[in-house]
């Protein structure tokens, strides 16, 4: 078998098509490329192409990932939740997510800190929502304990904050209450809250 061909692909730049024998075989990334020494014109037996394969998969999977996690900071459950959406094996999951790791582009921990960090910018919440969202992005409990810990943010001045943007849009106590509730405030904080705020 020989490499016939090999053509960077039109939508995606930063891949290149593989053709042996003048069919498509399999993409490589830039990266993939040079680290397999392919060229045009060079011979390959069945367990060389069979190799390639299984490498562009592995490839390919990682640039997914990679793209993924550049998106924003992901946890490792919302990783492995992605690479069991899009079908990858388990084997090219755990080699990926670990290659990550090293590069420290996956890390609870600093996940959860962002996450923290982020939603504080983008309105008044809770300690205790902040630990359900977390829970639901299956951040290990004992990181969330240390991250909720090192957050400064006062939750009554965040309440008292909240009250006063939402005041208008609640102007029925109850309901007000209630939307400070599902925030995750408790009631007896809104109540005083409330009573401070009157």
């Amino acid at each position: 078998m020989i490499i016939t061909a090999i053509k960077q692909q039109v939508k995606r730049r930063d891949r290149y098509s593989i053709f042996v024998d003048g069919k498509y075989a399999f993409s490589l990334s830039e990266g993939g490329l040079i680290d397999s020494r392919l060229a045009s014109g060079q011979e390959i037996d069945a367990a060389r192409l069979k190799e390639l394969k299984a490498a562009a998969g592995l490839d390919k999977a990682y640039g997914n990932a990679l793209r993924y996690v550049a998106m924003r900071p992901r946890s490792e459950w919302e990783l492995a939740d992605y690479f069991r959406r899009k079908g990858i094996d388990e084997d090219a999951a755990r080699q990926v997510t670990e290659r990550l790791r090293k590069l420290d582009l996956l890390n609870d921990a600093a996940f959860a800190r962002a996450w923290v960090v982020n939603r504080h910018l983008l309105k008044s919440v809770s300690k205790r929502r902040l630990r359900l969202e977390l829970q639901q992005k299956h951040v290990p409990s004992d990181i969330i304990d240390v991250v909720l810990a090192e957050d400064e943010t006062d939750e009554r001045d965040a309440l008292r904050t909240l009250i006063e943007k939402k005041r208008a849009r609640y102007p029925d106590q109850q309901k007000l209450m209630q939307y400070l509730a599902r925030q995750g405030f408790s009631y007896d904080d809104i109540k005083s809250a409330l009573r401070a705020d009157d």
